[in-house]
């Protein structure tokens, strides 16, 4: 067999300057680093699911398959997930493993090992019930976290090793509004710093408002609220995405099949126009989960549940509007979430009513998706995150 020939990644030959070292990687050095993409998933661990708790899968980013997932931790419902900034672990609301006082339920933490495998290392209140969400701050001393179920804001310090200790802010919020199945009472749904630290936005889906705090990084207490951000009457915010200048916020309002798109200006969201994430034809029921922007900030995606599709949005740049381009199958019932993996080349959804995980093919130039290409079982999977 022929030695494998090496591959320059860099080379002084074609630079006018010179460089102080060149970098070589055989192909197969070079696919191994391209190909090492462990997924881990959040699940909904409910009497009708047969999860039991966090799993984990591989994903080749170059030909696009996913393996079946594995259980890499046990844990009580641990549906949404975020990743530490800074330290190889992972967090998670569900549970608790030991029943709180206060009947809430808990945030989780776990030592991710060099081998992507989970260690437990510790638990705390997450300050309300039907925790649903939660974000990390920057500076990697704070997670917040979205209780759907009382509608509580709460955030938590954690130490050193990232693990986090009981809530020191817990916000309340009252009010309602005019879907009185859902609508009865507050309904935190999100949690998103902004890069700075110093800013928690909330979609409540109770409130039909995206509410926004002042955060202080230094205390892990969140401060006054702000102008809150309006949507219409019965849209039912959901969750956000920002543009990566954060000049623009993207809402999915999960009741009327909506996206609001707004502006940022010092830490308010004023609102700039609304679109809908179904085909004018399609009259059957849907709520819609999850949205994001693409990587490189041209295209946005948001998930119906009912039509089971992705709806793909064109991004004006200097102005934020978006424009419909189209609706793809996304491969299984109910896209509770999904994640465009790295490289921007493929969208992982996660089918809750199917038990399924799917993967499409995204054009990073036309922003379209294609048809899936690798589906996988999975037990209720609600939440993806690509770990480092």
């Amino acid at each position: 067999m022929p030695k494998e020939r090496p591959v320059r990644l860099a080379y002084a030959a074609r630079m006018k300057c010179s460089l102080p070292a060149v970098v070589l990687l055989t192909p197969a050095l070079l696919a191994a680093t391209l190909r090492a993409a462990p997924v881990f998933i959040g699940t909904d661990a409910g009497a009708q699911s047969a999860s039991k708790g966090i799993y984990r899968s591989e994903f080749d980013p170059v030909t696009g398959k996913l393996e079946a997932p594995q259980l890499a931790a046990a844990y009580p419902s641990p549906g949404f997930l975020a990743l530490h900034p800074s330290q190889p672990v992972l967090l998670a609301v569900g549970g608790p493993r030991q029943p709180i006082a206060d009947g809430s339920n808990a945030v989780a933490a776990f030592r991710i090992a060099a081998d992507h495998s989970l260690q437990f290392l510790g638990e705390a209140s997450s300050g309300g019930t039907g925790a649903c969400h939660l974000a990390v701050d920057p500076s990697g001393h704070t997670v917040a976290v979205a209780n759907y179920n009382d509608g509580h804001i709460a955030t938590l310090r954690l130490d050193e090793s990232g693990v986090p200790a009981p809530p020191i802010s817990v916000v309340s919020n009252h009010g309602s509004g005019p879907d009185h199945g859902r609508q009865e009472g507050p309904h935190a749904h999100g949690v998103y710093f902004n890069k700075a630290g110093t800013r928690l936005y909330v979609p409540d889906l109770g409130l039909d408002r995206v509410l926004v705090y002042r955060f202080d990084p230094a205390t892990s207490r969140l401060g006054g609220a702000l102008p809150p951000l309006m949507t219409a009457a019965g849209a039912g915010p959901r969750h956000l995405a920002f543009s990566a200048d954060e000049s623009f916020a993207y809402v999915i309002n999960e009741l009327n099949s909506t996206v609001l798109s707004a502006s940022l200006d010092e830490g308010i969201l004023k609102p700039l126009g609304t679109v809908a994430t179904l085909p004018a034809d399609f009259s059957g029921p849907n709520t819609t989960a999850e949205i994001e922007v693409s990587p490189d900030g041209r295209f946005v995606y948001a998930s119906n549940r009912g039509h089971d599709s992705i709806a793909v949005f064109r991004r004006d740049l200097p102005s934020g509007a978006l424009t419909l381009v189209q609706h793809a199958p996304c491969g299984g019932k109910a896209p509770r979430h999904f994640k465009i993996a790295p490289g921007g080349k493929w969208l992982l959804c996660a089918h809750q009513d199917s038990n399924s995980l799917s993967v499409l093919p995204l054009d990073p130039q036309s922003g379209k998706l294609g048809t899936p290409t690798s589906t996988v079982p999975c037990p209720r999977p609600i939440c993806l995150v690509f770990s480092r």
